[in-house]
């Protein structure tokens, strides 16, 4: 199955989470920036609240599409140890590296948040989404710094993934929806007709959006 756009992913991806609809105690969270769009429709379809929780790869340098690790939101870092092994990656250079993707990661949190305090999670039900899932090192990170907030229930889920990466996470979290896990896999934009980079801007109207959303409903209340 091809999606068209992220959109479409997530409004296929909301059907299986049907479950979680009008609850107060759900909050969808999205990985940036891919990861937004998705989860816009799962939140508008489930009526829940959504942020975004920041995490950042961690390139090898001069192959940074290689992920030697990754960091999150709150500090966590996650490394790739047969990466980093196999590749003997100084400890110095893993420093230099996070160091400058947590910068990063903290002028988008900032960004895109409009200087609101992060999201409550202890004692929530947490929907973490992504457009997809190849290795699932940042969504790793992700999960790991998300359990230290005490969550109720942790629930991952993403429109296609690697059907290897998807049965690793059973392990690692309450619960995994993988809508689609293709067998060859080759990569999350196989699956997808447009595959187009989300821009900041999107991300940060369609976080307003759903803001807005919540805003207005309080008020008619």
């Amino acid at each position: 199955m091809i999606f068209r756009d992220r959109q479409d992913a997530g409004q296929r991806l909301a059907d299986k989470l049907a479950d979680y609809a009008g609850r107060d105690d759900v909050i969808v969270l999205a990985l940036p920036r891919g990861g937004v769009p998705v989860a816009f429709e799962v939140a508008q379809l489930l009526g829940a609240p959504l942020d975004v929780f920041l995490v950042r790869k961690l390139g090898v340098p001069g192959h940074e599409e290689l992920a030697m690790g990754a960091i999150a939101s709150g500090g966590t870092r996650v490394l790739n140890d047969s990466i980093v092994w196999s590749l003997r990656v100084p400890p110095a250079v893993i420093d230099a590296v996070a160091g400058d993707e947590q910068r990063e990661l903290e002028r988008r949190e900032a960004d895109y948040r409009d200087e609101l305090p992060p999201p409550e999670i202890e004692g929530k039900v947490v929907i973490l989404i992504d457009d997809g899932l190849a290795t699932g090192a940042t969504m790793r990170a992700a999960a790991i710094a998300l359990k230290k907030k005490r969550p109720e229930k942790l629930v991952i889920a993403v429109p296609v993934a690697a059907p290897e990466t998807c049965e690793a996470f059973e392990a690692e979290v309450d619960s995994i929806i993988c809508a689609e896990t293709p067998q060859p896999f080759y990569g999350v934009g196989m699956w997808y007709s447009d595959f187009s980079q989300t821009t900041d801007e999107e991300v940060r109207r369609l976080l307003a959006a759903n803001r807005n959303r919540f805003v207005n409903s309080a008020s008619a209340n």
